[in-house]
């Protein structure tokens, strides 16, 4: 008689250990108790394999792997990968063809095999600090990763040439939560904020506004208001000191164990600081800012993966000098929600929200943030064009201001 399929628990036995019928075995209904797939997934992987062998995970290095951020999605996707039994590590920095992988206790040098290089480039993809990997030593002791575990999340932004040549970067990979961290001085910018959150919210992925330098501002309660102005009512807004105690305290609800945490951010905005608050410990380099106009001298050069005491882990970042969305026209219309909401009761469906009669939007939006979306949505599309299509818009665009100098040289009299 099958097992009844149970709830799901926070933490399923993953998979390592050889059974020789998982069927008979007393470890199977614990099992599938655990991890809630029932027994259409153990007779998948017997079939799957086409023997009746299954390899599992040892339930003891659960909580070793749970301390790097181990999550049940990845779980659930370890239990359907049953032809690679190679241990699972996570990237937690990136270094040109270096990498370093942790296993929940320790940390190891290693690198990537070329054929998975060139698989993830040909796919616009790449390795980036928060993917789990597998991995082997060869005999010289040299871990090598030959395979990459989709990612459940991914941030990455899209690099313009300035001519035709457009290519995605990829930022951070698995993460819970995105911390946009923005400083109280001359770093304070909405649009930007903006433009970070339709990022984090194309990405799927949560975020919170972290509000630093706030014993330098003067009026902190006036900017947080300003700032929760333009998020959307999901998203939380803190204002706070990066060097006391302040952010472990204010941040503890996003600092669970098995968390991932990305600072995202301008470059100077304290978000190394803010990793060492919540490290209780000096593991980043921090440094100064330009004195004029509060720009930091990017000290942060590689972005690098850190445990905490409550078992979050802490991704700090460079800071970003630009960042162009890597989506399409709809994912940044579906990111300004009150914008998507608003277009619905326009008089056309077709409303540009400019100079239309009845446009709801036009009402009922901040000038500012309107010209904003409008500047995200020409990025997108350009982007998205081919090289022939944007060549076919530049000729538009010369026979317009060819046609505009004929007008205006008939009009002056000139022949």
């Amino acid at each position: 008689m099958p097992w009844p399929r149970a709830p799901v628990k926070p933490w399923p036995f993953p998979i390592h250990r050889v059974l020789t019928d998982p069927f008979d075995s007393p470890r199977a209904p614990a099992l599938v108790a655990a991890t809630g797939l029932g027994c259409a997934w153990l007779r998948a992987g017997v079939a799957h394999r086409n023997r009746d062998e299954l390899h599992m995970i040892d339930p003891d290095t659960v909580p070793r792997l749970r301390r790097i951020g181990l999550s049940l999605p990845l779980l659930q996707q370890l239990a359907l990968d049953l032809d690679d039994d190679a241990p699972l590590l996570r990237v937690t920095e990136v270094q040109r063809d270096q990498l370093h992988l942790h296993d929940g206790e320790h940390e190891y040098p290693g690198r990537a095999l070329p054929a998975l290089l060139q698989r993830l480039l040909a796919e616009g993809d790449a390795l980036a600090v928060g993917d789990w990997v597998r991995a082997r030593r060869n005999v010289h002791g040299q871990w090598w990763v030959h395979a990459r575990l989709p990612p459940a999340t991914q941030l990455a932004r899209r690099l313009h040439d300035g001519r035709d040549k457009v290519t995605r970067a990829v930022i951070v990979s698995n993460v819970d939560t995105a911390l946009l961290v923005m400083g109280l001085d001359h770093d304070h910018n909405l649009r930007r904020l903006e433009r970070y959150l339709a990022a984090v919210r194309v990405a799927g992925v949560g975020a919170v506004v972290v509000l630093t330098k706030a014993d330098l501002c003067a009026d902190v309660p006036q900017r947080l208001e300003q700032t929760q102005a333009v998020l959307p009512a999901d998203v939380v807004a803190v204002a706070l000191d990066a060097t006391g105690e302040q952010p472990l305290q204010q941040l503890q609800p996003w600092l669970g164990e098995g968390q991932t945490l990305v600072l995202l951010g301008s470059s100077g905005a304290g978000k190394s600081t803010l990793t060492n608050a919540l490290l209780r410990a000096d593991v980043q380099r921090t440094g100064a800012n330009r004195a004029d106009d509060s720009r930091g001298r990017h000290t942060t050069t590689a972005r690098s993966l850190h445990v905490t005491a409550s078992g979050a882990c802490i991704i700090d970042t460079p800071g970003l000098r630009t960042l162009r969305l890597d989506s399409e026209s709809g994912d940044v219309a579906a990111a300004f929600d009150d914008i998507a909401q608003l277009a619905q009761r326009c008089r056309f469906r077709d409303c540009a929200h400019d100079d239309e009669p009845g446009c709801a939007v036009r009402d009922g939006v901040a000038p500012e943030r309107l010209r904003n979306f409008r500047k995200l949505l020409r990025e997108t599309q350009r982007d998205s064009q081919t090289a022939l299509q944007r060549k076919a818009q530049l000729a538009v665009w010369k026979q317009r201001s060819r046609a505009v100098r004929q007008v205006m040289a008939a009009k002056r009299g000139d022949e």
